[in-house]
This record gives structure tokens, C-alpha cells and sequence, in this order.
């Protein structure tokens, strides 16, 4: 299920990303092209629909989370076709159309991917669930990253994305042969008179009921504050690295170059980053793993700007993959404790759908602008304003650690 989640999320931005720049498209569009993954940061609108709503026919059948599931992965393959069939240099409207709907599909899987996951597993197989999805979603985005500049380069970038397509048969296999959560029961019935006091009944359930729980565990200012460090935490990383793939064009690495380094070995290094992560937040606890390992990426940014000086260099460029997917890992690890222990048990779906939404904003709306900046103040400010940028969630950060005596229960 997690090699199903991550497969998308390259082919909307980085795999495309690399694709818009070897037709020479503009540094700004690039950047732009960012905007069509805002299905990331909205998905919230609309998980207390999947999280609650049977689709007719199927889901007697197949249960409600094994319905759902199965309905999107088959639309998101077809999407994932028809994004490759476009052309971005003749109609890139179209190509951007065709990566929304890959985008709104991709996030809304996701929404699934974690209640089932979250509803399968025992209480005390979370973690080993969520380590298991985590790993599984980065040989996700090592296919779509490495494998489809692989396939690519051998067939161009129609194949490329027809096999990522095929790809999706993996996550639609998993769900086939794995049971439906507590087994396929009828569609929960609400209590009312008539249609208007159900619908009533299931906003208050769906819609209102995790949100206020959320207000009255935090207070306020609190949450205000959270929710702010949430979308500023991965913003200095996620601006960096939506000019990563530009910049190795303008450097001169081939697909292959890329797909082995900054894919393979990139996947690698994060993994262990993860790893590392998970270890610094058990010793250390939560916050201080949230600090030191956003710290340490923060300063990865700047191995770009030595990226830059060296030039096309091979073994340069495998050191500061290496360096910022690391530090990723680790700081991702951490992030994910620190989200999953503000989730109350009894809302988890809507909540962790709320949270994730969130922490995708710096990464898919705020980092638009990386194109434009890069392209206005040079490769080297850019990365360096990037650094600085990673500032805020810190200072953030700092201010939350100061409010606690202890981690948020359950993240660590």
C-alpha cells in the first residue's frame, strides 16, 4: 500500500519537473507546475466523505475501505496514461489538467491507505505498520523517479509513464487479497426522521466532530501556533528541492546520472535518514529530534550550493544527495511521530488526513515560487535564501518546546 501511495507523487512534480526542463520550459512555469499537487494540502475537504460515504453497488461487496481503495487506483492508473500521452511543449494546459486529476486521485488514495492501515493493524502494530508503509512508499517514488527516467531514456516519456500506469497494479493486488477492517459489514445507518436530520446528524459525526475535538485537547492559540509549525517546518527543504531537477539539467546530467544518484542512492540515503530518525526520537524524544534533525537539514540545502561550484561532478553530486535526503529522512521521521501523536484515537482518519493536508502546503503551494526566485536571484542565493527559510518552523519549534514539559502523547 505504501509503494501505491508514493508511486504518483514523483510523476506530478519531479519526474515532470525533469521532463518540462529537457523541453526547455521557464524556471517560473516549473516552479508553477508545483500548484497542481494542491490536492496534498486540501484533501481534508474531502476525506469525511471517503472516510464515511459507501460508493453503491461496491461497497456491500467489497467493505468500505476495500471499495474505495479499489475505485481510485483504477481511475489513478488511468490517469497516470493519460498524463503521459500529453505533450507539455505543444498543450501544457493539458498536461497540467492531466496532473491535477493524477494529483486529486493520488491524495485521495492516501486518505484511504491510512485508515486501512490505521483500522487493519492492532494498537501495537502502528508503528511497525507505519515503518512498513514508509519504506514501502519510497520504493514508490524510486519507481517513478529512477525507473521511469530509466524507462525514458529507453523509450521516452509516453512509455515511461505507460509503465508507471502499470505499476499501480501492485497497490490494486494488495488491496484485492487483503480483508476488508473488522470484515464487510452494511453502511453504517444514521439516526433521524428523515433525510435532512441523517445528513445533519453525519456532518456532525464526519465533519465537525474531529475538528473540535482537536480545539478543545490544544486550546486556540495552541493549535494556531501548531498548525503554523506544521507548514513552515519542510518549507526551506521542499523550496530547495523543487529546483533540484532543473539545476542538474542546467549542470548537464544525463537521465541516467540522475536516475542512479539522486533516485537510487537518494532513496537509500533517505531510508537510513529514516532509520536514524526513528533512533533520535526514542532517545532523545520528540521535540529534541524535531529540532536537531530540522537543523541539520536546514544546513543540507547549502551542499547545493556546493553542487553548483563543482559542476557536472559525479561524485559531488552523490554527496550532496546524500547529505539532503539524510537529513530528510531523519527530520521526516520525527515529523511523522510529532503529527501521529496529536491524532486522538477516535478521530485518527479525518485528523491525520487534517494534519498531513497541512504539512503538504510548503511543499506544493509556498514552493511555487521556487522557479521564480531561482530564476530572478541566481542558483547560489536561491539556495541559500532556502536555507534561511527553514527558519521560521525552527523559531516555531522553540516556542512549542517551551509551551511543553513533555513530547505530545504517543509520539514518541
Amino acid at each position: 500500500m505504501g509503494f501505491s501511495s508514493g508511486l504518483p507523487l514523483a510523476l506530478t512534480f519531479g519526474t515532470l519537473s525533469y521532463w518540462l526542463a529537457e523541453l526547455g520550459v521557464s524556471l517560473t512555469a516549473i516552479g508553477l507546475f508545483g500548484l497542481v499537487r494542491a490536492s496534498y494540502s486540501l484533501k481534508f475537504l474531502w476525506s469525511p466523505v471517503i472516510d464515511r460515504l459507501p460508493i453503491p453497488l461496491l461497497t456491500r461487496r467489497l467493505g468500505r475501505r476495500r471499495s474505495w481503495a479499489l475505485t481510485i487506483q483504477f481511475f489513478l492508473g488511468l490517469a497516470i496514461l493519460a498524463l503521459g500521452m500529453t505533450d507539455p511543449k505543444i498543450d501544457p494546459a493539458m498536461t497540467a489538467l492531466a496532473a491535477v486529476i493524477v494529483a486529486f486521485l493520488s491524495a485521495s488514495q492516501d486518505i484511504v491507505i491510512d485508515a486501512y492501515r490505521i483500522e487493519l493493524l492492532l494498537p501495537e502494530e502502528q508503528g511497525a505498520g507505519a515503518a512498513a508503509t514508509q519504506w514501502g512508499y519510497r520504493f514508490g517514488m524510486l519507481a517513478s523517479g529512477a525507473g521511469a527516467l530509466y524507462a525514458a531514456s529507453l523509450g521516452g516519456w509516453h512509455v515511461a509513464y505507460a509503465v508507471m500506469a502499470a505499476l499501480m497494479l501492485v497497490g490494486m493486488v494488495t488491496v484485492w487479497l487483503t480483508p476488508e477492517p473488522g470484515g464487510i459489514a452494511p453502511p453504517e445507518q444514521l439516526p433521524g426522521a428523515n433525510a435532512a436530520a441523517r445528513i445533519e446528524e453525519w456532518l456532525k459525526r464526519a465533519v465537525l466532530a474531529p475538528f473540535l475535538d482537536m480545539f478543545r485537547r490544544n486550546g486556540g492559540l495552541q493549535l494556531l501556533v501548531i498548525v503554523l509549525f506544521i507548514v513552515f517546518y519542510k518549507f526551506g527543504d521542499a523550496l530547495a528541492g523543487s529546483m533540484a531537477n532543473p539545476l542538474y539539467v542546467q549542470l548537464g546530467f544525463t537521465k541516467v546520472e540522475v536516475a542512479t544518484v539522486a533516485k537510487i542512492y537518494g532513496v537509500i540515503a533517505t531510508l537510513a535518514g529514516v532509520a536514524l530518525g526513528g533512533i533520535v526520537v526514542m532517545r532523545w524524544g520528540v521535540f529534541v529530534a524535531l529540532l536537531v534533525c530540522g537543523g541539520m537539514q536546514a544546513l543540507s540545502n547549502l551542499m547545493y550550493v556546493a553542487q553548483l561550484w563543482a559542476g557536472h561532478d559525479v561524485a559531488m553530486l552523490a554527496f550532496t544527495i546524500g547529505a539532503e535526503n539524510l537529513t530528510g529522512g531523519m527530520a521526516s521521521a520525527a515529523f511523522v511521530a510529532y503529527l501521529s501523536g496529536l491524532c486522538s484515537r477516535d478521530f485518527t482518519a479525518t485528523q491525520y488526513a487534517l494534519l498531513s493536508s497541512l504539512a503538504t502546503v510548503g511543499l506544493n503551494v509556498l514552493a511555487a515560487s521556487g522557479g521564480y526566485l531561482a530564476q530572478t536571484l541566481g542558483w547560489a542565493p536561491f539556495f541559500v535564501l532556502s536555507t534561511a527559510a527553514c527558519a521560521p518552523g525552527l523559531l516555531i519549534l522553540v516556542w512549542l518546546m517551551l509551551r511543553s514539559s513533555s513530547a505530545p502523547a504517543g509520539a514518541a
